[in-house]
């Protein structure tokens, strides 16, 4: 009887075969909330009680989203198969090569050993990603209309290996990281330009991909972020990077964040690009030792801290309604 009774709350909840890829960008943006915790402690002083915690809760979106993918590879290949090959979905396979390494920085602060070896093999699995994905685009054909931000996912997973490995002990780590720097800032350059000119010349993105215009923020600050952990120090060049970024998400704020846009899983294609500036923000902060950018990071993590558990609430309300798992 009880086996019977649950049918129902089963179908409820939706099926397995319409998990999308994209929720793996949850992992990513409360990982970089846990960061940017952890580094607001050293600039205020507070408890990294919050940082703990989203860093735990990050681990066990990612084992859930994990085991729910691998089932969904198992039960519905095919499924997962179309997914991949997609112009504009397949993007974001990069979100869980992303989550891993930031996830490395995660469990660093409790076994660096863990840590290591996770940060390893998130980086073979980037790397192999982002040569995948610029083969698949330089065989030619592709619709200009699919030059959209998500495009820019495995390109920024690139950066974020020396984000997460600028200081790995390991002899070869050096190279690794300047290599996954040279790869992610070149071709972060050319598809941001792409990017660009599809927004400005073609029609405008559908409402279910405005929220993902944030992460055209993100390969400046994330390339802030891997540039200073690469070099060991903040100069101007990171400081442009840093400038731009955050003008770029001043301008994108009054676009991306409009109450006429459905929310869906898609959103939360927000919530790394600003935990990527929150942490940036931070950082500088602690640089320049100004009261006006240590109010700004204050304003950015608060602001992080509440998209984030919004999403976070929002996500399981429609789990819940069975609309996250409705194809």
């Amino acid at each position: 009887m009880q086996t019977l009774a649950a049918l129902p709350k089963q179908k409820a909840i939706g099926s397995i075969q319409f998990l999308p890829v994209n929720l793996f960008a949850s992992v990513m943006g409360i990982s970089g909330l846990s960061l940017a915790w952890r580094e607001a402690s050293k600039l205020f002083g507070t408890s990294t009680l919050i940082a703990d915690i989203s860093g735990i809760v990050a681990i066990l979106v990612f084992i859930a989203l994990s085991l729910g993918y691998i089932s969904k590879w198992i039960l519905y290949p095919q499924k997962v198969t179309d997914e991949f090959k997609h112009p504009i979905m397949g993007n974001f396979f990069g979100t869980i090569t992303i989550a891993m390494l930031l996830l490395s920085s995660v469990i660093s602060s409790y076994s660096q050993i863990t840590g290591q070896i996770m940060w390893v093999i998130a980086t073979a699995a980037t790397i192999v990603l982002s040569f995948i994905f610029v083969t698949r685009l330089l065989n030619g054909n592709h619709e200009p209309g699919n030059a959209v931000p998500a495009l820019l996912i495995p390109v920024v997973g690139t950066i974020d290996i020396a984000v997460a490995g600028g200081t790995m002990p390991f002899p070869w780590a050096h190279e690794i990281n300047l290599l996954s720097l040279a790869i992610g800032g070149f071709v972060a350059v050319v598809f941001f330009t792409l990017i660009l000119s599809r927004l400005i010349h073609h029609a405008p993105l559908p409402p279910a991909l405005m929220p993902s215009m944030m992460i055209m923020i993100a390969p400046f600050e994330v390339g802030f972020l891997g540039y200073t952990n690469f070099v060991q120090r903040i100069d101007s060049f990171a400081s442009i990077l840093f400038y731009f970024g955050l003008f770029l998400f001043i301008v994108l704020f009054f676009k991306v964040f409009k109450t006429s846009i459905p929310f869906s899983a898609s959103w939360w294609g927000i919530s790394f690009p600003i935990a990527a500036l929150s942490n940036a923000a931070l950082k500088y902060a602690m640089f320049v030792h100004s009261w006006l950018f240590i109010a700004i990071s204050a304003i950015i993590l608060a602001f992080l801290s509440i998209v984030v558990a919004v999403l976070f609430i929002r996500t399981i309300n429609m789990l819940a309604k069975g609309n996250l798992l409705k194809g």
